[in-house]
């Protein structure tokens, strides 16, 4: 079916670098706390003696370091609001439009440090591969059994938490007849004004889109070349244009048409009325493709306490209803579902899709990363 005004953006890698190398600079190894090392290590909340416990021990650290949530993301300011009013925590968003590389960057030249992000919500690619990498601690929340076997590492060191579909925004105001397929894409009437989230080669959003326009086009999940031709097709007809579409970029006109994901493209319609943007939301049918996005806990997470009690907070009724709220699918809706504490008016608000979602193996993932970083830049530039 993982954000972020610039959504984790390539754009916003050189900012961000630079960013991050200036407080990797000032930055100072925290003293040492017995109870910060037994918060380090805990697996569960039960490592702690219980949820209260927890509360408890997360509010004497009162601050976690997040980055790369932007509040217009799956609604992640009123979940931020949410959780710093239900406990005396204090959440310090640094660089909100960084992309997933930037966060596992962030991790790495940050080791040690106060400033070190303690939560990483990450495309599932760097999920995995921050795992590979020894960067996570191992966490199992709660609700932890209520997470589909597929949808979670084993060992808990990355969970996937919402997610949603490619969709295709368009803004009707500008442009006469929204496109709804990959196929319509490709007419001479919208040239000049289609866009992706990001770059595929770092942004969840667009890696996706790529994904999507290649299950259009006679691909499979393991063979995503289809779909980068595609975008080189796109390029060469002069209808793909290299702006990386943002809420700024939609409403001023610039990126009129945009391939995202479904839970962003219906917020910004919410977010755009009475703006003189009319923008409209359709999944494709002849490209459908979801994704989740996963959470992780920095193995070295500067506040540990906060940072579990926060995973907590997003794998709650409550927390799972506040993404649900900012048109995601919470990984844990099937169980809300059944067990009644799905939020029914916001379910009803999802934009429509058909069929059964399926999702490629590790492998194919490997493999579509693999061919991106060979092949995107030759097809587009």
């Amino acid at each position: 079916m993982p954000r972020k005004p610039l959504p984790r953006l390539v754009a916003a890698v050189a900012l961000s670098t630079a960013a991050l190398t200036a407080l990797s600079a000032c930055g100072a190894a925290p003293d040492k706390d017995p109870a910060a090392d037994k918060a380090a290590s805990a697996a569960s909340a039960a490592d702690f003696g219980g949820l209260d416990a927890l509360v408890t021990a997360a509010e004497k650290e009162g601050t976690l370091n997040a980055i790369a949530l932007p509040p217009d993301w799956a609604n992640y300011g009123e979940v931020i609001k949410a959780f710093e009013a239900k406990y005396k925590v204090k959440v310090a968003v640094e660089n909100p439009d960084a992309s997933s590389s930037d966060e596992i960057s962030a991790v790495k030249s940050r080791k040690g440090q106060k400033r070190a992000p303690d939560v990483l919500d990450l495309g599932i690619s760097f999920a995995r591969s921050g795992a590979a990498e020894n960067l996570f601690a191992p966490y199992k929340v709660e609700a932890w059994d209520k997470i589909p076997e597929s949808q979670k590492d084993k060992d808990g060191l990355y969970f996937n938490d919402y997610g949603g579909y490619v969709s295709i925004g368009c803004d009707a105001a500008r442009i006469k007849n929204c496109p709804e397929t990959f196929a319509d894409l490709l007419k001479p009437e919208y040239k000049g004004k289609v866009a992706l989230n990001g770059n595929p080669t770092k942004a969840g959003s667009a890696f996706g889109g790529v994904f999507a326009a290649s299950l259009a086009n006679k691909g499979s999940f393991g063979d995503i070349q289809p779909g980068i031709d595609f975008f080189g097709k796109l390029k060469k007809n002069g209808n793909f244009i290299p702006v990386e579409s943002t809420p700024a970029t939609i409403e001023k006109g610039e990126t009129p048409i945009s391939i995202d994901w479904d839970y962003l493209n219906a917020g910004y319609a919410d977010q755009f009325k009475g703006k003189g943007v009319d923008w409209k939301v359709s999944v494709p049918s002849d490209g459908v493709y979801a994704q989740y996005y996963s959470q992780a806990i920095n193995k070295d997470a500067p506040h540990p306490a906060a940072a579990r009690l926060w995973m907590e907070f997003l794998y709650s009724a409550e927390g799972q209803n506040l993404w649900l709220k900012g048109y995601a699918r919470p990984v844990l809706l099937p169980a809300m579902t059944a067990d009644g504490t799905a939020d029914k008016t916001f379910v009803s608000k999802l934009p429509e899709v058909s069929g059964t979602p399926t999702f490629p193996t590790s492998e194919e993932l490997d493999k579509a990363n693999a061919d991106l970083a060979a092949n995107w830049d030759k097809a587009v530039s």
